[in-house]
């Protein structure tokens, strides 16, 4: 790990140690929303996958923090393994339910070849020095068509390109900003997309919670509709691809 990924590694260990640091905000009606179309294009890229396979294939959360996403789409039928950099937030979650696993995202994982059918990759991808390597690695444990689902904030929302075009900066790169100045590799739909094909995924789809404008007075418009028909546009990007299936 050079120099620059272990201090980005440090940072985000020391402001994600306790559990209660994302549960403030997970329930939220922005967040729940996000959390709720992750589960959703989770349960619809799983379908068929593995059918008929007594294993069935076990499914890894990476960077879950004190709450699952698994424990808000019910019963998978499938093995969960969830895993964080923090044991402080893995104590919040029920290991009757789950598998944990403490690992650090931005190193290998500790997983063999083809083993999972499915992760899950939630605000995660955005705080790491080298989104890639975790990508290929996902990409490695993934068996042959299996399902990644991740989301991540969207550097390029409407309201942040108007900011640009008046010579702001986007949020997402704002150094000052409490614990925005963590998300060191900023995310576009399109960026996403040519990361994910570079590292071997195909069927990419692009999903978002709300396209928001400000309405003054520190008020804003969230529109749903105007997120499913422009997604690139959108607060968080919440895509869903899978590994290229065995051609024999």
């Amino acid at each position: 790990m050079t120099g620059a990924a272990a201090a980005a590694r440090e940072a985000n260990r020391r402001c994600y140690h306790q559990a209660d640091t994302t549960l403030q905000y997970v329930d939220s009606p922005y967040h729940a929303l996000r959390r709720q179309l992750i589960g959703e294009a989770l349960v619809e890229a799983l379908d068929g996958v593995d059918v008929g396979t007594p294993a069935r294939g076990a499914l890894l959360e990476l960077g879950c923090g004190a709450r699952s996403i698994f424990d808000s789409v019910g019963d998978l039928g499938r093995t969960t393994v969830v895993a964080d950099l923090s044991w402080s937030a893995l104590s919040e979650l029920k290991a009757e339910r789950h598998r944990l696993l403490r690992l650090d995202a931005s190193g290998p994982l500790p997983l063999a070849d083809r083993s999972v059918a499915g992760v899950v990759a939630a605000e995660l991808i955005e705080h790491l020095y080298h989104p890639g390597d975790l990508l290929a690695e996902i990409a490695r444990v993934l068996r042959p068509g299996g399902v990644l689902v991740l989301s991540t904030p969207n550097l390029a929302t409407v309201q942040d390109r108007v900011r640009f075009l008046f010579g702001r900066s986007p949020r997402q790169v704002d150094p000052l900003h409490a614990y925005l100045y963590l998300h060191i590799r900023p995310f576009t739909a399109e960026m996403l997309r040519r990361m994910l094909h570079a590292a071997g995924f195909v069927d990419v789809q692009v999903r978002s919670n709300y396209v928001s404008v400000p309405a003054g007075r520190g008020r804003w418009l969230h529109s749903r509709l105007l997120a499913r028909m422009f997604p690139g546009l959108g607060g968080s990007l919440v895509v869903d691809a899978r590994t290229p299936a065995d051609s024999g």
